[in-house]
């Protein structure tokens, strides 16, 4: 790892040591991946302003998140299937991010369970929740994750219905993989991979199999997701779950200005600029792009943070100097995660921080709570 430099370091490595169903999994978009694409490439549209001859001693990226102190305003986004890119990847995850300072996002969609992270963590981490047809089980994973003192819900609005990714489609994704020559191929070909998983009994979505009605055993899980996720998910909804949820309470898939201001009626604790990493609606605008429309229009009435396309620390200065208060990695974690376990999510945080650092001093700043759109080329 000593030769890593940077996140597409990272991902080279994670390629050569996940199967491809779950690498192309993580590295995957919807349709064209044109916004997928966009994500990232709209971030280099962005130009800092150098400063000289300013005092750069003593410097701090350390913030807040929704009131939580972090060592760096970046949390470790909810990333369906983690424990496929490395054994028990939500544990090691959570564990990475806690010694670093950092929140990290339990999906619903995990392989360990919230029972099996809260179990290695001693920090409050957050939850993110889908809205399925089932209410009784919705209502029991959020009385669920108040149990193991998760201090956020993250409420995903953007994936009513799921978007259409040709590479899970072509690779047959399943969660344990299917036993067929092109997936015992892909498997036997990532040997160590393999010797990890061997040594783990989680290989399925745990927070579902033996928590939801009618799902005992694998065969009858992937038909009843598909069917799960609720397509009458409204505003309404919204109510209800910050009601039985208590505690802070974060939207995620917020890409319009008008559903930026109907989120902030909704009394959330902040929400979060995202397009689902480019993963659902092929053609919308990255989320850099709409960051800076989205906290003008309501940045003084809620938190605004933002994922999408994040690769470097100076992605994420320049989304804070747009605006958002936090922002979240997904992808970057996970090729930390396929490449080297715990340790490669570590070596991301520490690529992130460190990139994020000598750019904050380059452009005349010391702390990251200074950071705002006078560092950037105006027009540029």
């Amino acid at each position: 790892m000593s030769k890593i430099l940077t996140i597409a370091d990272l991902k080279k490595q994670a390629q050569r040591r996940v199967p491809k169903m779950f690498f192309d999994y993580a590295d995957s978009g919807a349709w064209t991946e044109g916004t997928y694409r966009a994500n990232e490439d709209d971030f280099q549209k962005i130009k800092l302003r150098q400063r000289v001859l300013v005092d750069m001693t003593n410097r701090s990226l350390e913030t807040q998140m929704i009131g939580e102190k972090v060592s760096m305003p970046v949390a470790l986004s909810p990333t369906g299937l983690t424990g496929m890119q490395h054994a028990d990847g939500e544990m090691l995850a959570a564990k990475a991010a806690e010694e670093f300072g950092v929140p990290f996002t339990l999906s619903t969609m995990s392989i360990c369970s919230i029972e099996d992270v809260a179990s290695v963590t001693s920090r409050p981490f957050w939850f993110q929740l889908y809205v399925m047809k089932d209410r009784d089980f919705i209502n029991n994973l959020i009385d669920r994750a108040k149990a193991a003192k998760c201090s956020a819900l993250v409420l995903t609005l953007d994936l009513q219905i799921l978007g259409q990714r040709h590479k899970d489609l072509r690779n047959g994704l399943s969660a344990p993989p299917k036993f067929t020559p092109k997936h015992i191929w892909q498997m036997a070909t990532r040997p160590k991979w393999c010797l990890d998983m061997l040594q783990t009994k989680r290989r399925s979505f745990g927070n579902i199999v033996g928590h939801a009605k009618n799902v005992s055993d694998l065969s009858s899980l992937s038909s009843w997701t598909a069917e799960q996720f609720d397509p009458r998910l409204s505003w309404n909804d919204v109510e209800w779950i910050k009601e039985r949820w208590g505690g802070k309470l974060i939207l995620k898939g917020i890409l319009d200005e008008e559903d930026a201001r109907a989120a902030a009626d909704t009394g959330a604790d902040a929400i979060i600029v995202s397009n689902h990493g480019g993963r659902q609606l092929d053609g919308a605008l990255s989320s850099i792009a709409m960051l800076p429309k989205i906290v003008d229009a309501v940045g003084d009435r809620i938190e605004v943070h933002m994922d999408g396309g994040i690769r470097s620390g100076q992605d994420v200065l320049k989304a804070i100097a747009l605006g958002a208060k936090g922002t979240y990695i997904g992808r970057p974690f996970l090729y930390g995660l396929g490449a080297n376990g715990k340790l490669g999510v570590t070596t991301a945080l520490e690529i992130i921080r460190k990139e994020m650092d000598i750019t904050m001093a380059l452009c005349g700043k010391r702390l990251i709570t200074d950071i705002d759109r006078s560092i950037l080329v105006q027009n540029a």
